[in-house]
C-alpha cells in the first residue's frame, strides 16, 4: 500500500482483526455483485468504500423513477441510464481507486460462468429466482463462496454459502429449484426502503469479513429480519445430502 491508501483505509487497518494483512487481501480482491439495485446498492457502495480492488457490477436494466426511493447508488439525473453506469459514476466519487467493471446484461450461461470463475467470491444481490439458482450452481461449480440476500415488504434475509467447505450447504439445500415457492417481487408487493440497505449492507459485512479472513460469517445460519419489530432471528442450516447441486461436491 502507498501512504495514501495508508490514510484511507487507517481505520481498517487498526482493527487488529484486519490489520495490513487483511486490507491488502481487500484491496486485492475481485468480488461479484449481481444486481445494481436495492441489495446492490449499498452493498457496493461499501465494498468500494472498504477498497475492493475490483468490483464487477452486473445488471441489465436501466434506472426508473420508481428504483430511487431505496436504490441509492443511482439518483435522479440518472433514469433512464443503464444501473450499471450510472453504479460505476457513483462508485469513482466515492472510491476511483476502486477499479469498476460494468456489465449491462442479465448474467447467464458461459457469461456467468466466466466471471464466478475469475471472483474471489460473489454477492447475489438479485431479485428472482431463476437468477438466483443460476449463479448458485456457476459458485458450486466453481468452489466460490456466496453471500445471498432478500428483502421485500419488511422482511429481509441474508446467508453465507462458503461453497470452499465440504460440509457447507448450498441455496439449493435452502430453496429447492422447482418446489412450490412464492415468489414475491417489489413492484407487486412494495418493499420498506431502509431493509435493502440494512440487508445489502450485512452482505458487505459478510463479504469483507471473507476476504479478510476475520470473524465468524454466516455460513451455515440463514438471518431473518422482520423490520416492523426490529426482530433478527437466527436459524441454522444443513446440507442437504440428497442436493441435486452441491451433494456430489
Amino acid at each position: 500500500m502507498n501512504d495514501e491508501q495508508l490514510l484511507r483505509y487507517s481505520r481498517h487497518i487498526l482493527l487488529p482483526q484486519i490489520g495490513i494483512e487483511g486490507q491488502e487481501a481487500i484491496l486485492a480482491a475481485r468480488v461479484l455483485v449481481v444486481g445494481a439495485g436495492g441489495l446492490g446498492s449499498p452493498a457496493a457502495l461499501y465494498l468500494a468504500a472498504a477498497g475492493v480492488g475490483t468490483l464487477v457490477l452486473a445488471d441489465g436494466d436501466t434506472v426508473d423513477l420508481t428504483n430511487l426511493q431505496r436504490q441509492i447508488l443511482h439518483s435522479q439525473e440518472g433514469v433512464g441510464r443503464l444501473k450499471v453506469e450510472s453504479g460505476r459514476d457513483s462508485l469513482a466519487r466515492i472510491n476511483p481507486l476502486c477499479q469498476v467493471e460494468a456489465i449491462s446484461q442479465r448474467l447467464e450461461g458461459s457469461l456467468l460462468e466466466d466471471q464466478v470463475a475469475a471472483a474471489d467470491l460473489v454477492l447475489d444481490c438479485s431479485d428472482n429466482f431463476a437468477t438466483r439458482h443460476a449463479i448458485n450452481r456457476a459458485c458450486v461449480r466453481h468452489r466460490k463462496p456466496l453471500v445471498s440476500g432478500a428483502a421485500v415488504r419488511f422482511d429481509g434475509q441474508v446467508s453465507v454459502f462458503d461453497l470452499r467447505q465440504p460440509a457447507a450447504p448450498c441455496y439449493h439445500c435452502l430453496f429447492p429449484e422447482g418446489e412450490d415457492v412464492e415468489e414475491v417481487r417489489c413492484a407487486v408487493m412494495g418493499v420498506f426502503a431502509p431493509i435493502t440497505g440494512i440487508i445489502g449492507t450485512v452482505q458487505a459485512a459478510e463479504a469483507l469479513k471473507l476476504l479478510a479472513g476475520c470473524g465468524e460469517t454466516l455460513n451455515g445460519r440463514l438471518l431473518l429480519l422482520d423490520a416492523l419489530s426490529m426482530d433478527w432471528r437466527s436459524i441454522r442450516l444443513q446440507k442437504d445430502a440428497g442436493c441435486l447441486v452441491c451433494s456430489g461436491m
